[in-house]
């Protein structure tokens, strides 16, 4: 059996760790849109300017805050997204990744 001492050193130890982890999601980089990677998705911070002759898979209303892969809430400006290293992305961008978020 643990002893409360026990418990709460190893909880302090696990709320450490998490305000890490996500201090570190917060501060990723945004991507650059000459970023190799971002040039190969199709990425552009502002699916308004999506270049639909470019794009055929782009629909309006697509954009990363409603993606599957955006992590983050879809108020959010900018989000993680592991397509592009983790790097923060646009809520208001597209890539042609996007999935609609169920």
């Amino acid at each position: 059996m643990q002893s409360r001492r026990s418990f709460l050193i190893n909880s302090l130890g696990v709320v450490s760790a998490l305000a890490v982890a996500r201090s570190a999601l917060a501060a990723a980089p945004k991507v650059d849109a000459k970023d190799p990677t971002a040039v190969a998705l199709g990425y552009v911070a502002d699916a308004s300017k999506v270049d639909k002759a470019k794009q055929p898979k782009y629909a309006a209303g697509q954009a990363c805050s409603n993606c599957q892969f955006y992590q983050g809430k879809a108020s959010d400006a900018y989000a993680p997204c592991p397509m592009l290293a983790g790097k923060q992305v646009a809520g208001k961008g597209w890539c042609n990744v996007y999935v609609k978020k169920a």
